[in-house]
Formats: structure tokens, sequence, C-alpha cells
């Protein structure tokens, strides 16, 4: 053997003798990239901590704002999947006029933790995307309580 993983090397039989659309090569191709998992960090941002904080209930994403504002240039520019993928599912997700989106990160624990869907005091970001689906602003919020 060549040092190839035997899994590759069988996918390459099987596209040769079955063709690139037969149903056990899409399965596999499927399996061998839709199973990926977002990256670790980004830049100095420990970004499994912050999937793992969701809401920022857990406190720990208060403690990685700092990172965050460090590396959110290399955010920009890039698709909401792909944002998506990097930081985690969003905290709320909502859609704008122009077919715009919006992904919203809780900073730090609140009243979201209690009710997501009440109005929370507590520091956000707000990625706005694009008709084309890019993010084209990052924003910071504090609403304050009323």
């Amino acid at each position: 053997m060549t040092g190839k993983p035997v899994l590759f090397m069988s996918l390459k039989f099987m596209i040769y003798r079955k063709g690139v659309c037969s149903p056990t090569v899409i399965v596999l191709i499927s399996l061998l990239f839709g199973c990926t998992s977002g990256p670790e960090k980004l830049g100095r941002l420990d970004l499994v901590q912050w999937r793992q904080d969701r809401a920022a209930c857990a406190g720990v994403r208060s403690g990685l704002v700092s990172d965050f504002k460090i590396e959110q240039a290399n955010l920009m520019g890039k698709f909401a999947d792909d944002v998506g993928n990097i930081l985690g599912r969003p905290d709320i997700h909502q859609l704008g006029s122009r077919n715009q989106k919006f992904y919203v990160y809780f900073l730090e624990k609140g009243t979201q933790c209690e009710d997501i869907t009440k109005p929370s005091p507590a520091l956000k970001v707000i990625l706005r995307f694009n008709a084309v689906g890019l993010l084209s602003e990052i924003t910071y919020q504090k609403d304050l309580p009323e």
C-alpha cells in the first residue's frame, strides 16, 4: 500500500466501477465532507467555549468579548452559513427588510436565560448580513431596562 487511507482507495474504486452519481458514492462523499464541525479557534477567540455558552447563560462569553472584538474583522465578508459554522447557531435569528438577516449572540447573562422570547437588557452582538448573505456589519447593543 502507498499509505493512502483505505476509505479513499475504496471510494476511488467505487467511482471507477459505478460512476460518480452512484447512490453509494454520494452517501460516502456526504459522510466524508458533511460531518465537519466548526473550527476550535478564530485567532485568539476560543470558539468551543463560545459555542457551548448558549445565550451567555453560563457567563463564559463575557470573558471572550475582548477576543471577539479583536477577531471580528476576520468574520466580515463571510457568508451567513460560514459564520454560523464558526460561531454556532445564533441565540436569535431575525429576518429584516430587503432579504437581510440578523444573527444575535448574547455576550452576558441576563433575562434571556429565563425566557429567550422576552427582550433582554444584556449586552449582545448583532451581525447583519446583506441580501446576498455576506456579513456586512457588526454592532454591539445593550438595551436599557424598562
